[in-house]
């Protein structure tokens, strides 16, 4: 098991939702969505959440269609998980991230969450999705 902080990335074009993860003691929290389409933007900023919270690996959703093919937005995420381990020279997994939106819905759901309020949460509580999917399976991290 992977120790330290970790940060869990549910990667869009426009938005990245981020959450923050203890694979040690298994909790994973929303943490913010990273709203900029500029790569440089997007950088700072995970860069600001790495020194803030002495992150020591990255976790990163990999979309695919539901029958597991891949699509435009796999290979994107791919790129930006490789951009993610160049820039800070840490571990970084990917992790199988079909149905995180909808299990991030019901979740909001559950906390009485609904409309503006909740497409504002939408990324953020994915991303936390998909931390808790690879606190269960972590696999090898990319080489």
């Amino acid at each position: 098991m992977h120790k330290g902080t970790v940060l869990g990335f549910d990667f869009g074009e426009k938005r990245i939702g981020v959450a923050l993860g203890e694979p040690e003691v298994g909790i994973a929290t929303p943490l913010d969505t990273i709203n900029s389409e500029v790569n440089e933007v997007r950088f700072a900023a995970i860069g600001k959440l790495v020194s803030e919270w002495r992150v020591t690996g990255f976790v990163v959703g990999l979309p695919t269609h539901m029958d597991g093919s891949e699509h435009q937005l796999t290979a994107l995420s791919r790129k930006f998980a490789q951009r993610l381990k160049g820039r800070f020279e840490l571990p970084v997994w990917l992790v199988d991230e079909r149905l995180t939106s909808a299990i991030a819905e019901g979740l909001l759901e559950d906390a009485g969450v609904y409309g503006r309020r909740q497409k504002e949460m939408l990324d953020q509580v994915a991303a936390q999705a998909i931390l808790m999917g690879w606190f269960e399976q972590p696999g090898e991290p990319i080489a």
